[in-house]
């Protein structure tokens, strides 16, 4: 019995860590694993009725995490203009969000050459900010992606979709600094990969 209880105080703690989340993706996961370990713990318990109806919420999160990672979406980019009342109401509506992964960041349009928001099923997903320095560096200024969106699709469809735009443009690699780069996890995922200065940066030649 003291394992069966610890084991349920367990999984309420999943659960309502995955209420937490406010990545869609992570949420489904977390309750996914929550779901599971209570389902054991009321077969265990011998408490059929839990462990029947989070069983039921184990097929559902199966389902909807399915749904997700094989649904067909549509990206696109969509370039900004410099000073945009959109951009900049976007801007000031997340800097609470954007300032914790990116503590350092200030807009300045006189240098972000490069201003996309990245649309995902016409969606505003996220915004992309960089500007060119020497004759063949593009550097990251802010990669943000909203909380909902979070499942590096968008990052993935994005550095693809600029790469030969980039070249055209001389650009060689992209390189990510400062505390732009403590998100490096995301940065790894996409490709990039730690140089000898300690950034983080992305070949596209």
């Amino acid at each position: 019995m003291p394992f069966l209880v610890w084991f349920g105080y367990l999984a309420s703690g999943i659960i309502v860590l995955s209420m937490t989340m406010s990545s869609i993706v992570y949420f489904r996961w977390v309750n996914l694993l929550g779901a599971i370990c209570f389902s054991i713990y009321g077969f265990l318990l011998g408490a059929i009725p839990v462990g029947l109806l989070n069983g039921l919420i184990v097929c559902i999160d199966i389902y909807y995490l399915w749904n997700i990672y094989t649904k067909k979406e549509v990206f696109e980019i969509l370039e900004i203009k410099s000073g945009s009342d959109y951009l900049l109401r976007f801007l000031d509506f997340h800097k609470d969000e954007i300032h914790k992964i990116n503590p350092e960041f200030k807009y300045n349009p006189a240098i972000n050459s490069f201003s996309y928001f990245i649309l995902r099923n016409m969606q505003v997903a996220g915004l992309f900010l960089a500007h060119k320095e020497g004759m063949n560096t593009l550097v990251v200024g802010l990669d943000y992606v909203i909380p909902e969106y979070r499942d590096f699709k968008n990052g993935q469809y994005l550095y693809n979709r600029l790469k030969p735009d980039l070249q055209k443009a001389g650009i060689e690699h992209i390189c990510v600094r400062g505390t732009t780069a403590l998100n490096k996890d995301y940065f790894k995922k996409i490709g990039f990969q730690k140089d000898a200065n300690g950034y983080f940066t992305l070949p596209i030649a």
